[in-house]
């Protein structure tokens, strides 16, 4: 079984040690990939602009000097270029929760995403600010990955990818979240103003929105929250709205000038 392994906080960021030690004791063929730096709701950026480099580290670990998903692209590209894809993609573990509207910011969840359009099962781990990566907490997260891995054909489909919330104490019991509402980036503070230029900052931050069976709520009962994401499902439309609108388009354009 060959795992890859990304993040978005930078390749020398404690969770991404955390989920390596953990990924070690599911499979041997363990291969990573992460930015030299960290990344905060770089969402699914990738950079069509300029050459890439990816640094060896050591034995299959490489760091890149581009995006979360940018890491995703290399190894299926250039170091799986001659086949070998993995079987697993992990991305993680996040240094905070990724909740509600950050499945669009994140760029842990980017990575996730981004395996599923190779069609490869993929999962992203983020964790409350506070845990710890003692041996309880690697063997918890390894049972989970094992026992995610041995049932993936209950998640496991085509465009889609687990997002998995841990609490700062593990081992916790599972729960199957609805995606909430908790939007960062919802303020500003304007740093300077004068006259035509305004100079302002993104306040960081979210205001812990919360409702009932939501990622939040289990995350804040020390629960660990999980949503199956999927791109490819999009939201369908009536069937008559078609209809509508080429009555409407027709009428519109048979009327004068």
């Amino acid at each position: 079984m060959r795992i890859l392994i990304a993040n978005d906080d930078g390749i020398d960021a404690p969770g991404i040690a955390l989920l390596r030690r953990a990924a070690s004791r599911v499979a041997t063929d363990i291969w990573v990939v992460a930015p030299e730096r960290k990344w905060t709701a770089a969402s699914h950026h990738l950079s069509f602009d300029r050459d890439l480099t990816l640094t060896r580290r050591e034995k299959q670990v490489h760091a890149l000097d581009g995006t979360p998903a940018d890491c995703v692209v290399a190894a299926m590209t250039v170091l799986f270029r001659d086949g070998g894809k993995p079987d697993l993609v992990l991305s993680g573990v996040n240094d905070g929760r990724n909740a509600a509207e950050d499945a669009a910011y994140s760029g842990t969840l980017s990575i996730a995403r981004e395996a599923s359009f190779w069609d490869v099962p993929a999962i992203g781990f983020s964790r409350t600010k506070g845990g710890t990566s003692e041996e309880q907490d690697v063997a918890a997260l390894a049972a989970l990955i094992d026992n995610l891995w041995q049932r993936r054909a209950a998640w496991s489909r085509e465009g889609a990818y687990l997002s998995v919330n841990l609490p700062k104490e593990l081992p916790a019991t599972i729960g199957l979240a609805t995606i909430g509402r908790d939007k960062i980036a919802g303020a500003a503070d304007v740093q300077a103003e004068d006259g035509d230029r305004i100079v302002w900052r993104i306040r960081r931050g979210r205001p812990h929105t919360s409702r009932p069976g939501d990622e939040n709520s289990l995350i804040d009962s020390g629960r660990i929250a999980i949503v199956r994401h999927c791109w490819i499902d999009g939201a369908p439309l009536d069937a008559d709205l078609a209809a509508d609108l080429n009555t409407a388009l027709s009428r519109t354009s048979a009327s004068p000038v």
